[in-house]
């Protein structure tokens, strides 16, 4: 196995005033460094990575406009958050920092790891956000990336009202709301292999997110998943996995936070033969009896 080390950067209307401004958010994140990328061969064995952005904010290379639509989807998400399990997090800065910057940080692994290995643009990419919950990452991606189709998927009826709430507040016309889980959508022919990129934020183990949305991604296409400062031996477990449903494990990408809440990892896998069939197994049993 090869592995590549990076060295990086419901329907209710709510009316309420909005109670902070981007100029109060720029005002309160770091100044933004960026690092160049470059990539190192390295010994399969060793589940290591070097991948490091040291007080930045990807917050502030998005343009104005880009700016609102995140200020507007953070203030929809802790109002409707008082009335529904949306997030722990209550203050404006902390959801900027632990979910804004966090879902940020995932696109420079997504396009450096997609323009060398995927062997197509990064310009038109149709990506899947698989248990997307409030819409992280996928939402926060979508308004980053205006030229990428961007799917939501998410099985609970309440957050699909919110996240259609939050795609029409934010003006966003790229994105597509799917209530669905990712056991029966893999089957599914307008789905299975239709994506380039799947992603995933705080769903499940590697191994069960694995059987989830390898079977989304187009041979060819890659499946990240977004995990805390020490997944190597998730990683290891997910292995088999993986392979299973007819990929390999691609490169760890780490992203250094000044945040209490530390380290995050981007966890690539390249799609190289097509999910057998049998995969992904009945809904529930992934979690039940992963792989």
């Amino acid at each position: 196995m090869l592995m590549w080390l990076c060295k990086a950067p419901p329907n209710v209307q709510f009316q309420f005033p909005l109670p902070f401004s981007a100029r109060t958010l720029i005002k309160h994140l770091p100044s933004w460094k960026p690092n160049p990328f470059s990539r190192h061969r390295t010994n399969s064995k060793a589940l290591t990575t070097t991948t490091r952005i040291v007080n930045s904010s990807h917050f502030e290379t998005l343009d104005s406009r880009q700016q609102e639509q995140i200020r507007l989807y953070v203030d929809a998400l802790l109002q409707w958050n008082q009335k529904m399990n949306l997030t722990a997090v209550k203050e404006v800065n902390e959801v900027m920092e632990r979910h804004i910057e966090d879902s940020l940080t995932i696109l420079a692994p997504i396009h450096k790891s997609y323009a060398s290995h995927c062997n197509t643009s990064c310009d038109k990419i149709r990506l899947v956000d698989v248990g997307t919950g409030a819409g992280l990452p996928g939402l926060v991606l979508a308004i980053a990336r205006p030229e990428w189709n961007v799917t939501l998927l998410e099985s609970m009826n309440k957050r699909c009202v919110f996240l259609e709430h939050a795609v029409s507040l934010t003006g966003l016309s790229n994105v597509k709301v799917v209530r669905g889980r990712a056991e029966n959508l893999g089957h599914n022919l307008g789905f299975r292999e239709q994506f380039d990129v799947a992603v995933a934020r705080a769903v499940a183990e590697m191994r069960i997110l694995a059987e989830y949305c390898l079977p989304l991604v187009r041979v060819g296409g890659l499946f990240v998943a977004a995990k805390g400062h020490d997944p190597q031996e998730e990683v290891r477990n997910a292995e088999r996995a993986v392979q299973l449903m007819g990929a390999s494990l691609l490169q760890l990408c780490s992203v250094e936070s000044q945040s209490p809440y530390g380290k995050r990892t981007a966890i690539l896998c390249l799609k190289d033969h097509p999910t057998p069939k049998k995969y992904p197994r009945d809904p529930g049993t992934p979690a039940k009896m992963p792989l």
